[in-house]
């Protein structure tokens, strides 16, 4: 017989567990807090992951919350607004579409950052492909993501002593992942063989992602190494990893019964897709042109990168053995197949590229800021034989966050409070930020002062335990645990430690910096966070250059260095740091969101030109540092824009948050920072780049 708490205990874990499998709790606060609050210390030990919450809570510690009435509450409230959410009739069914009929956009992605509990990510491309599936979730598009599922994620990075960086890879069981066993395998031609693939499910709202899986009994170990991690370097392995998302994908979506009408590839990963799909037009009795024609117009394509060394491409032998199945069934025969993909297609020793063959299967194409699509079309106008880089059709739709994902419960609030703001409405034209110059300056003030210690504390704590881990003495944990200071002008710098984002390009004049951080009365500090690819050494170079940076004498507790750069560390600088800096190498951030966020909590852009801040700087909402010029020498360039750095921080940074009026407020920094707040996040959102996109690619492309 079931007791009275026994039959409660059961129905709240049922409760739990619906949220827990819905993805929709990584963005809302509302639903995690149940989880959090049914143990704590295992809330923060897991990464905030409510499935690692409920498999480890001690019984009788889970049976006691369940019989508090307060904690019952938590749960319903969040199981409510799960039901709400899905109840609601989204933005996109209350519109009147013209081309909406019959939409469904199958996204195609290498990586998706959902949340930090999901190591499935890497970086840039993953945090802006998770902000679009929610803001698609949010906005109620018909719409599937395609992935690989990865045994590995990516990595773990922690820092030696030394500063170089150690390279951890564990293993993700998936079945203790928010993911569902389809139990439908499909067979995935790579070569003269057929990859087993299961297919796993995402929930993601109001949206479903389709994962494979190659890591399989009936495979060869080969194969199962397919979906082992994100971006291992060999490149017969990544190679084969596309045609099994490309490839792969479009078979199952063909297994789920799902018939995609637009098929967006996000990046050249992808590309594949496109000769599966037009195997698979042919088999059906369509003519070659017919087929291609009806593929170009179905598929939008989005270039993420300017570095030429970030477009993959691959011996010709290799691919063509890979593809041979697809491209014989698609009549093409191996030159012309080879073709697709050429840059030179006269040139037999031309390697085969996989955003060549993106180009030339996609007739909406764009890059991701006004500024790349600038560079696109001067990078890839041979392609096209145009002699003027104007003609070549590559437009740009300018990348976006999920306000929800990044902002901070407690800036949410008061921003409710003071402009009323509301992130459930969605309206087109209606920005939910404009007024937020109006917002009290002591009340806002408060808020940042707020974000700041928290910040700081979030600081100190790992770095203690980054000093603890190296085995450092009680005396180097110590002074790590006091470092840095909630009311100094506090400066974050986080993001990929690619060498063209330069980011140890503040310490290039050390003697200056160290009177700029250390000057009486105005003290400054620098908290970094960021990863480079486990074979890139140039990038972990940075990273050690930082670390011992850090360490020196003058900058210590002053400068830090966050190891582990997940979507976790990222939310704590964002929120809590007074300005954004970001000095990479002009032209060659395609688009760089990280920035977009700070502004939501009152932080500060202080930029290169680069990227998406052309098109938000308005000389009022933040600084830009150079003058948009593009040298050829790199070390000119490091000098120049050094100069142009320190110069701003002297005369315009430091005094603005250190001249304080009577009532002890910086009436303008405050001025500044409002001005951010109500210029950036109203535009700069993935809600407006989801509908951009449904305007500018997927109604068009819609057959």
């Amino acid at each position: 017989m079931v007791t009275a708490d026994a039959k409660v205990s059961k129905e709240v874990r049922r409760d739990l567990l619906k949220i827990a499998h819905d993805l929709w709790w990584s963005w809302n606060e509302v639903a995690q807090r149940p989880f959090a609050a049914l143990d704590p210390n295992l809330w923060e030990a897991s990464n905030h992951d409510p499935l690692a919450v409920l498999r480890g809570v001690d019984e009788p510690i889970f049976a006691a919350r369940c019989a508090d009435a307060d904690f019952r509450d938590l749960v319903k409230t969040a199981r409510d607004a799960l039901r709400s959410y899905h109840n609601t009739v989204p933005w996109f069914e209350r519109q009147d579409l013209p081309g909406a009929k019959g939409l469904h956009i199958a996204y195609f992605c290498s990586e998706f950052a959902i949340h930090e509990s999901l190591q499935q990510y890497s970086g840039g491309l993953g945090v802006l492909a998770g902000d679009h599936l929610k803001s698609a979730s949010d906005l109620g598009l018909p719409f599937t993501a395609v992935g690989l599922l990865y045994q590995q994620g990516y990595y773990l990075q922690q820092l030696r002593a030394d500063g170089s960086t150690r390279v951890i890879e564990p293993r993700w069981d998936p079945r203790n992942m928010a993911i569902e066993d389809t139990g439908i395998d499909i067979k995935v031609p790579i070569g003269a063989r057929k990859v087993v693939a299961r297919l796993w499910t995402m929930k993601v709202g109001r949206i479903r992602a389709v994962l494979l899986d190659t890591d399989r009994k009936a495979n060869r170990s080969k194969d199962r190494r397919l979906t082992e991690g994100l971006y291992k370097g060999e490149s017969e392995l990544r190679m084969r990893q596309q045609v099994l998302l490309g490839v792969g994908g479009v078979l199952a979506l063909k297994a789920m019964g799902i018939k995609a009408t637009v098929f967006h590839l996000n990046e050249g990963h992808a590309a594949f897709a496109s000769v599966a799909r037009l195997a698979a037009l042919r088999r059906k009795g369509s003519s070659l042109e017919d087929a291609l024609q009806v593929i170009r117009r179905s598929t939008v394509f989005t270039t993420h990168t300017p570095v030429p060394a970030g477009h993959d491409r691959y011996d010709t032998a290799m691919v063509a053995e890979a593809l041979e199945p697809c491209w014989r069934e698609a009549g093409l025969g191996r030159s012309a197949f080879l073709e697709m993909g050429s840059e030179r297609p006269t040139d037999p020793k031309a390697p085969f590229c996989m955003t060549v063959l993106a180009l030339r299967t996609a007739e909406h194409v764009n890059g991701v800021a006004a500024l790349h699509g600038r560079v696109s079309r001067e990078m890839w106008q041979q392609v096209y034989g145009v002699s003027d880089p104007a003609l070549v059709p590559i437009g740009h739709v300018t990348n976006g966050i999920h306000a929800r994902t990044w902002l901070a419960p407690e800036a949410e609030a008061f921003w409710k409070r003071s402009i009323g703001l509301d992130l459930d409405h969605v309206e087109r034209g209606v920005d939910p930020w404009a007024t937020a110059e109006k917002a009290d300056a002591s009340e806002f003030w408060a808020l940042r002062k707020a974000l700041r210690a928290r910040l700081v504390q979030f600081i100190r704590e790992r770095l203690a335990r980054q000093a603890r881990r190296r085995g450092e003495s009680p005396e180097l944990v110590l002074r790590a645990s006091e470092a840095f200071d909630p009311e100094a002008l506090t400066i974050g710098f986080a993001r990929r430690f690619a060498t063209y984002k330069r980011a140890p390009l503040i310490f290039r004049d050390a003697e200056r910096l160290h009177r700029i951080l250390s000057a009486e009365g105005r003290p400054v500090q620098l908290v970094f966070a960021g990863k480079a690819h486990p074979r890139d050494r140039d990038g972990q170079a940075y990273a050690a250059e930082v670390h011992r940076w850090a360490r020196e004498n003058g900058f210590e507790g002053r400068v830090a260095l966050i190891e582990e750069y997940d979507m976790h560390v990222g939310r704590m600088l964002v929120s809590g740091c007074d300005v954004w800096l970001n000095n990479p190498l002009r032209p060659h951030e395609a688009s760089g969101t990280s920035g977009m966020k700070p502004p939501m909590h009152g932080g500060i852009n202080l930029s290169i030109l680069d990227g998406w801040w052309p098109e938000s700087h308005d000389g009022t909402n933040g600084w830009a540092i150079g003058d948009g010029s593009e040298g050829s020498d790199r070390e000119k360039q490091d000098a120049i824009d050094a100069e142009s750095l320190y110069g701003l921080l002297e005369r315009e940074v430091v005094p603005e948050f250190y001249e304080r009026a009577r009532d002890g407020l910086p009436a303008k920094w405050i001025h500044r920072a409002l001005r951010s707040v109500a210029t950036v996040p109203g535009r700069f959102n993935t809600h407006r780049m989801v509908a951009e996109y449904l305007e500018k690619s997927y109604l068009p492309a819609n057959g």
